[in-house]
């Protein structure tokens, strides 16, 4: 096996997959709600920035928690992707929701 290919490279690539996916249904649904096609809450806007910065801090945390442990470099990866994931999934609930 190569030394950087990951012992598991399809768990990585769904996790990848479906925060991607996830993250699309937020984009058009956001974009939906700015250019008045659908309801939008009156902070969202807001949200949209704060939340990455929030997602990105978590990230850099995690891998470096992960590094500090002596992880391999998928599970560095993965725990990179999670706070990202829990937010586009928690996203694509909320938005998704009938009002």
């Amino acid at each position: 096996m190569l030394p950087m290919m990951p012992r598991n490279p399809v768990r990585l690539w769904a996790q990848f997959a479906r925060m991607a996916i996830e993250a699309q249904m937020v984009i058009g649904l956001r974009t939906a709600g700015m250019m008045g096609f659908m309801a939008q809450a009156p902070g969202e806007p807001f949200r949209m920035v704060a939340e990455k910065q929030a997602a990105a801090t978590e990230a850099m945390f995690a891998i470096a928690q992960a590094a500090g442990r002596g992880h391999s470099a998928e599970r560095m990866m993965a725990a990179a992707l999670r706070p990202y994931g829990k937010r586009t999934r928690a996203n694509s609930r909320r938005l998704t929701k009938i009002r």
